[in-house]
């Protein structure tokens, strides 16, 4: 199995959300872990953040539909 591997710019770009929004979900539990890459780097999983991404689109049309 191989991983895609985005770093923080990547994931500001795919879902619009600002750095400190994202840290703060983090810490709520509400937004994918990042992942140590280094002393001093992180990523996230691709594939954690297109899920993330679809339970939002998810959530909002069944909002939609009540």
């Amino acid at each position: 199995m191989s991983y895609k591997v985005i770093r923080l710019p990547e994931v500001i770009d795919m879902t619009g959300l600002s750095r400190s929004t994202i840290y703060l979900r983090m810490s709520k539990g509400t937004f994918p872990r990042s992942i140590s890459l280094g002393q001093r780097a992180v990523g996230w999983l691709k594939a954690d953040i297109e899920k993330w991404l679809d339970a939002c689109v998810s959530a909002s049309k069944a909002v939609d539909n009540d």
